[in-house]
C-alpha cells in the first residue's frame, strides 16, 4: 500500500501511527460487540496512513460502540444526541465530554447529510474524538457510587485503565 501525504503531516512512518494509538485500551468489561466496534475504530484510524479518510470513519464507526453502552446504561432505546444529554444529566459522563461526544455525533449526521465527506478529519482530530467515546464507554461501564468522578479513565502502567482518584 502507499502512503497518504496527507498522513505525513501527522506521523513521519507507519509506525508513528501506532504510538498514535496506543493509549486506546479497549475496556476489558465490555461487550464483544463494543469492543469489536473500538477496535476497529482505533484500527481504522491507525491504517489512515495509508487511507487519509479512515480517520473520519473511525469517528462515525466509534458513535456504534458508545450508542450500544448508552442504551444499555441508561435502559433506554433513543436517538444518539438524547443519550448523551441524558448521561450527562444524570451524572454518568461530564458535561465536557458530553460535548466532544455530540461533535461526533455531529459529524456522523453531516456525513449522512452530505455535507461533508469522509475527508472532514485527519488523523490528529479524530484520534481526540475516538479517545473521547473510549473515555465515555470506560466511565459508562462503572458500577455506580454515590461519589462517582465523571472524568475519563487514564491509562495504568500496566496497559489497562484506572479510573481517578
Amino acid at each position: 500500500m502507499r502512503t497518504d501525504p496527507r498522513a505525513l503531516d501527522v506521523v513521519p512512518d507507519y509506525a508513528g501511527m501506532h504510538a498514535l494509538v496506543a493509549d486506546l485500551v479497549l475496556p476489558g468489561d465490555a461487550s464483544m460487540h463494543v469492543m469489536s466496534a473500538l477496535e476497529t475504530s482505533r484500527e481504522l484510524i491507525r491504517h489512515s496512513y495509508y487511507r487519509y479518510e479512515f480517520a473520519t470513519v473511525a469517528v462515525t464507526h466509534s458513535l456504534i460502540a458508545l450508542e450500544h453502552v448508552l442504551t444499555e446504561r441508561l435502559a433506554v432505546n433513543r436517538p444518539l444526541q438524547e443519550l448523551i444529554e441524558r448521561a450527562a444529566d444524570a451524572g454518568l459522563i461530564a458535561a465536557e465530554l458530553a460535548a466532544e461526544l455530540d461533535r461526533s455525533r455531529l459529524l456522523r449526521d453531516k456525513l449522512a447529510q452530505g455535507a461533508a465527506t469522509s475527508a472532514a478529519l485527519g488523523p490528529a482530530k479524530a484520534i481526540a474524538m475516538v479517545r473521547a467515546v473510549f473515555d465515555a464507554v470506560a466511565l459508562l461501564l462503572l458500577p455506580d457510587s454515590p461519589q462517582r468522578d465523571t472524568s475519563p479513565p487514564r491509562p495504568d502502567h500496566q496497559g489497562g485503565r484506572q479510573g481517578h482518584g
